[in-house]
Formats: structure tokens, C-alpha cells, sequence
């Protein structure tokens, strides 16, 4: 249950999108989380648009990186346009999600810094796309908690040549 690991790390709740880390740990729904959000848009495979406690935060996902589909004076990158697809199939507009976060909670350009997992059925969104080979794992302190799961997520996709693996060489 990849859920389950979220909460023996410990990791804590979002609320209200206040940088304060304090809160109880997830609540399980039959199934599923409580959310405490929904997805409003995909930006690229690794950014969202959550609606969070009535504001819309633009969520980075923890631990993974993209290819680079939408970013401005850079060239769409191997796989970038295929990864936001496969985000935006995993959640679409309107799907209930839970937003978790790590040590720190925003990064430099002020992007909320999460793990999400889709409500229904508890996926680990971060970690179903690496499986998949839409992203390779991107470790920066302290938010680490989930490292070590994304990198043998990683070379799993790569030995079975899955999504960018087989499609962009070396990745």
C-alpha cells in the first residue's frame, strides 16, 4: 500500500496551503484518502494547478522530473509533451486528490512542494509516473522522503525500457 508508506514516514498534512508542517497524517477513505484539494489543470508532467483550501496553488510533484514541455525560450524536450499527457490521464480536471508535503514546503519560484495521490484509490502520483518512465527521479534536501522509491522506480523503468527509456536514449 503506497499510501500506507506515506504515513509511516510521517509525513505531514497539508491545510489551508499555510507553510506550517504541523497537522494530524492522512485519513484513510474506504479505498482511498480524504482529499484536501482537486486538480484544476496540468501545467506539465511534473506542475499542477490544485485547488487548495478555495485558492488555486501551482504544485510542483516531489522527487521527479519531467521533460520539459511548456517551459518558456526552451525547446520541447524528448518525452515532455508525452508526460503531460500521461499526468493529466492519471488527473484529470475536477479529480479529488490529497496534497502531502515534505520538510520544505515551497521552492525558489514560491511553487507548493507536494506528494499527491489521487483520492479515489490512494495512487502515489509522483510514484506512478516514474514506474511508468515518464520521469526520472530529481532528489533536492531535505525533501527526501521518498527518494529511495523513485530511483529504484527509475532504474525499474529503464531495465524494462519503459516510456522516456526507450524513447530518448539514456533519458
Amino acid at each position: 500500500m503506497r499510501c500506507g508508506v506515506l504515513v509511516a514516514v510521517g509525513l505531514c498534512a497539508l491545510h489551508a496551503c499555510s507553510d506550517d508542517p504541523t497537522g494530524p497524517p492522512p485519513t484513510a477513505a474506504p479505498g482511498g484518502v480524504v482529499a484536501n484539494g482537486s486538480v484544476v489543470r496540468i501545467v506539465d508532467g511534473d506542475t499542477l494547478v490544485i485547488e487548495l483550501g478555495g485558492d488555486d496553488e501551482r504544485v510542483r510533484l516531489i522527487g521527479i522530473d519531467t521533460p520539459e514541455s511548456v517551459k518558456p525560450d526552451s525547446p520541447v524536450e524528448c518525452f515532455g509533451k508525452e508526460a503531460s499527457a500521461f499526468t493529466e490521464s492519471l488527473l484529470p480536471p475536477g479529480t479529488p486528490v490529497r496534497v502531502e508535503r515534505d520538510v520544505e514546503a515551497r521552492d525558489d519560484f514560491g511553487r507548493l512542494l507536494g506528494y499527491v495521490l489521487r483520492a479515489d484509490d490512494s495512487l502515489f502520483v509522483n510514484l506512478e509516473i516514474v514506474e511508468q518512465g515518464y520521469a526520472q527521479p530529481l532528489t533536492i534536501p531535505p525533501n527526501v522522503a521518498h527518494a529511495d522509491e523513485f530511483v529504484a522506480a527509475a532504474r525499474d523503468a529503464e531495465a524494462a525500457d519503459l516510456g522516456l527509456w526507450s524513447a530518448c536514449g539514456e533519458g
